[in-house]
């Protein structure tokens, strides 16, 4: 996920809110609840993770993962037409002792594969969505020009960080990822009931995040999600003009098995 200049999915160098122990429901219906670690302010933010307490099957209503379903966006990026693909597999890789969910993401600009990324995802059993890294790279004429922003958990100090809550409150304000200089992704909650069209359809109940990090202080980015799709839009509003939207959900087999090893560049 979350790299800004990968998915138009960004507001100054702020200093992180300390969020203090958050209760977080374990979804509708269920009756656990479960506390978030401290989110702290850089090198002293150290999520404990019990892998026991996670899962790659992620069934939160605003983030779902599906394997075999990809999302299909159109839209804008640095001045050119975009598309984005975003599969989910039903591959697994394990991170820091995490089994977590394999999720493909191509970017297309004027038709040309501009970045590949694989995104690692994980539940826990309250809910949230935790991210532990991303294997990504840019590509220039079917070689890689650059892999800046790849990460991963427990990999040179990387910690992992949420994605989505399952109990999300208007001003909840979190880490997305941890790599100092690399990966200083946040996002906050603005909220809860909004209501948006894109070409796949009208929604309701949308929540709407603001997503920044220190490393771009100019952009500032919004993303849409719509309950039992995930992100329907994902626009700059500050930093740029960019914006895609989702007009189709395309449902198929998905692969499976251990992730490969990452072969970006290639179709």
């Amino acid at each position: 996920m979350p790299r800004r200049a990968r998915t138009l999915l960004g507001v100054a160098a702020l200093a992180v809110a300390v969020i203090g122990l958050v209760p977080a429901s374990a979804g509708a219906g269920a009756a656990a609840s479960c506390q978030l670690p401290r989110f702290g302010p850089g090198r002293s933010y150290h999520p404990r993770i019990d892998p026991a307490d996670f899962s790659p099957d992620v069934t939160n209503p605003w983030f779902p993962l599906t394997p075999g379903r990809t999302l299909v966006y159109t839209g804008t990026k640095d001045g050119q037409k975009a598309l984005n693909l975003v599969a989910t597999t039903s591959r697994t890789k394990k991170i820091d002792g995490v089994t977590t969910r394999v999720v493909e993401d191509r970017l297309y600009l004027s038709n040309v594969l501009e970045e590949r990324t694989s995104d690692y995802y994980a539940q826990d059993r309250c809910g949230n969505v935790w991210y532990f890294g991303e294997d990504t790279a840019e590509c220039e004429n079917g070689a890689i020009k650059n892999q800046d922003g790849a990460w991963q958990a427990g990999v040179d100090g990387a910690q992992p960080g949420v994605v989505m809550l399952a109990d999300a409150r208007v001003g909840d304000h979190y880490r997305q990822e941890y790599l100092a200089g690399e990966a200083e992704d946040q996002a906050r909650v603005l909220k809860l009931d909004d209501a948006v069209t894109v070409p796949a359809g009208s929604y309701t109940d949308v929540l709407v995040t603001e997503d920044f990090t220190p490393l771009e202080p100019d952009l500032l980015e919004d993303k849409l999600y719509a309950p039992g799709v995930g992100v329907v839009e994902d626009r700059e509003v500050k930093g740029g003009s960019g914006v895609v939207k989702l007009v189709e959900i395309v449902h198929g087999p998905a692969t499976s098995g251990e992730a490969p090893p990452f072969d970006p560049c290639h179709e």
